[in-house]
């Protein structure tokens, strides 16, 4: 086994040991200004600084709290076991991309099926609105960047899962679907790099998630993509942009994206 694979098992050991959880069914990694949408699945059973935690490292960017709790979401008499981290490491951080796909490593470690990855992101097709919700279908990898190594070829047809996708939609028909751009950052895109992405097919990006759905997947886990958009794309309005216009936006909607999870976790299992 592998290094990371190594620290991601001790990293779940040590989860289940504080927490009291042998085991978790589904986890969420909360994106900028995601934060609030756990209030709507209830009081946490256990929390604890993922920097705590063997391999976590502390939060560096505005709008990641850098926790992690577990919760109990019970319906028809079924227990779900959640385990949700409230921030994430980039890829624009130079840290490498251990640090970012550790979280979901350790999460199929604990026993999760089911990864859901929320982001903050831009809007590049101009049908969606600034606080919309959109499911991932599929990325653009523009990074050139991968959290695989070596000969470990992975299928990437079904990477964001239609079962799942089917599943949530069916508690909200009026959710858009969409390419997301994966873009390292930190700085913003260009317009002309925008124009560039929205020929390539694409319709939101974002500096996340794609590293993350692509270790979560390859160790089997079903990946769950939902991108926030709050803001329009470089060149689409003209307007600047600023990651103060990411984290409201982000928290305008917090309320709606809570109550969507809790209602559909319990039947992603």
């Amino acid at each position: 086994m592998s290094q990371p694979l190594i620290n991601a098992e001790s990293a779940a050991a040590e989860i289940a040991k504080r927490s009291g959880v042998p085991a978790h069914d589904v986890a969420l990694v909360m994106g900028s200004g995601w934060v609030s949408a756990t209030d709507a699945l209830g009081t946490p059973k256990f929390e604890c600084d993922a920097h705590e935690l063997p391999g976590f490292l502390a939060p560096a960017v505005e709008g990641h709290s850098g926790k992690v709790r577990s919760y109990e979401i019970i319906e028809n008499g079924k227990t779900v076991r959640v385990l949700v981290f409230l921030g994430r490491t980039h890829l624009y951080e130079g840290k490498g991309m251990e640090p970012v796909v550790h979280g979901v490593r350790t999460a199929v470690k604990a026993g999760c099926k089911v990864v859901v990855l929320t982001n903050a992101c831009g809007g590049i097709n101009t049908n969606y609105k600034v606080g919309q919700p959109v499911l991932i279908r599929d990325h653009i990898s523009l990074t050139a960047a991968s959290p695989l190594e070596g000969a470990n070829f992975v299928d990437l047809t079904d990477l964001y899962s239609k079962r799942i996708r089917a599943i949530v939609k069916g508690e909200d028909e009026s959710l858009a679907e969409g390419v997301y751009v994966h873009w390292r950052g930190p700085t913003y895109e260009t317009p002309a790099e925008i124009l560039m992405m929205r020929g390539m097919g694409a319709d939101l990006v974002g500096m996340s998630t794609v590293p993350e759905a692509i270790a979560a997947h390859a160790l089997g886990a079903e990946v769950l993509g939902i991108s926030l958009v709050t803001n329009a794309a470089a060149g689409v309005t003209g307007e600047k942009l600023n990651h103060e216009e990411v984290i409201a936006a982000g928290k305008a909607a917090a309320d709606r994206m809570g109550k969507l999870l809790k209602n559909v976790i319990p039947k992603l299992v």
